[in-house]
């Protein structure tokens, strides 16, 4: 019973400790000018709304999920506890985890995409996020309260059901999830950062989001660039250098001539 509480518990809080950890990580990094996909002077320029609260929404939008985390926690206790206890398989795992990477970015995929083409919920609702023109790492679950317990918290509820996890698979699973959103609002287009490697929606992919000519692609998040793919809102990029150092991430020139 102790190890059960133990893991909803982690599985709570974990990710919320591995967020503001990562993020930390990043600001450190982000005097690394030469690989910073917007110079400071547009991230203090074009961002319309103050760090400090940025802060206070995402404290709010994780209090909100650390709600849910415990409910869901309680309600499923019995089911999850009896798994977590019975030895998972590596097989089992990876299934879980590929699992719940789907669930997660096709719920998050049509929610965003009818947040942006909805013009009440986008000028209501998701605009909030927008106000972060210029992403950097701790603005990553900067959201309307709304729109934070629709895509985020329901979301991450439906991939652990559907998914069938325990809630000690969960703590990793949700903090990688955690550490990938992070990395893909970071602003920083880092040497060896394995995200730019094995996923093709990094941070150069959904900083084309934040931008005016990105605006209605590249919806899809977390993970994978599918969904995208599939309907027709991917637009590529080129990665360019940038007067005074760093990169720009810029829509290709077939896809400009389209």
């Amino acid at each position: 019973m102790g190890s059960a509480v133990s893991d909803e518990l982690l599985g709570t809080f974990a990710p919320i400790i591995v967020y503001w950890l990562y993020s930390g990580i990043y600001i450190l990094l982000g005097c690394f000018d030469n690989y910073r996909l917007h110079s400071r002077k547009e991230e203090d320029d074009k961002n319309l709304v103050s760090k400090g609260t940025v802060v206070k929404g995402v404290l709010l939008q994780q209090i909100v999920q650390a709600i849910v985390a415990i409910i869901l926690f309680t309600v499923t206790g019995d089911s999850s506890g009896a798994s977590a206890g019975s030895g998972t398989s590596l097989i089992v795992l990876a299934r879980q985890f590929i699992t719940a990477m789907l669930v997660l970015d096709t719920w998050q995929y049509f929610m965003h995409r009818y947040m942006h083409h909805n013009k009440f919920l986008y000028k209501h609702i998701h605009s909030q996020h927008h106000r972060l023109v210029v992403p950097y790492a701790f603005g990553a679950l900067y959201n309307h309260p709304i729109e934070g317990l629709l895509l985020d918290t329901v979301g991450g509820a439906l991939s652990f059901l559907l998914s069938g996890m325990s809630p000690r698979t969960s703590i990793f699973f949700f903090s990688f999830a955690t550490i990938k959103t992070v990395d893909d609002h970071c602003g920083l287009w880092l040497p060896g950062n394995l995200f730019h490697v094995f996923f093709k929606n990094n941070t150069a992919y959904h900083d084309v989001h934040h931008q005016l000519y990105g605006n209605k692609h590249n919806f899809s998040q977390p993970f994978f660039v599918m969904w995208d793919r599939i309907l027709g809102t991917y637009m590529p990029y080129t990665l360019e250098e940038r007067k005074g150092g760093g990169f720009e991430a810029r829509p290709t020139k077939e896809f400009k001539d389209m």
